[in-house]
């Protein structure tokens, strides 16, 4: 679809109009969807979708043990469970859940690399820590099916 411009001295064009368009011919733009969401920048953004995808992924691999375990965020722990330093995580089998805490991993992780790559690495590693003591086992026994979660 286009349409034709002319005018007083001008030779006459054919201009084609987007395929998307408002009655004003602006393209791009709805009355029914939102502005898109703005990007994850921000460091609890980033650090909630990385716990999320770890707990999906070893709801994933450990069915029967952390099916129904709830992985919940907070900022920081209400007391000291192990008196040795601050906790990253806290674990309450009774009530099947594992809270991972955001500011002591965020900030008292030491990375060799200050990027968000290595901030995600962190919190998983957290969550896979924490779901390794909830089942009673080393991290590095968790037997994920010979399945890499990259």
């Amino acid at each position: 679809m286009g349409r034709r411009i002319s005018g007083r001295g001008r030779r006459e064009m054919f201009v084609r109009r987007a395929d998307r368009h408002d009655r004003h011919g602006r393209a791009g733009r709805s009355s029914v969807l939102r502005p898109p969401l703005r990007p994850l920048s921000a460091r609890a953004d980033l650090f909630s979708v990385s716990v999320a995808a770890a707990a999906d992924y070893l709801r994933g691999a450990y069915p029967h043990e952390l099916g129904d375990v709830s992985f919940l965020l907070a900022s920081m722990p209400v007391d000291m469970q192990h008196g040795d330093g601050i906790d990253r995580w806290s674990i309450d089998r009774s009530a099947r859940t594992i809270v991972i805490y955001r500011v002591p991993v965020q900030r008292l992780t030491s990375l060799h690399i200050n990027d968000d790559l290595h901030r995600r690495m962190a919190a998983e590693s957290c969550t896979f820590q924490a779901a390794a003591e909830y089942l009673g086992m080393d991290p590095w026994d968790l037997d994920l099916g010979g399945h890499s979660p990259y």
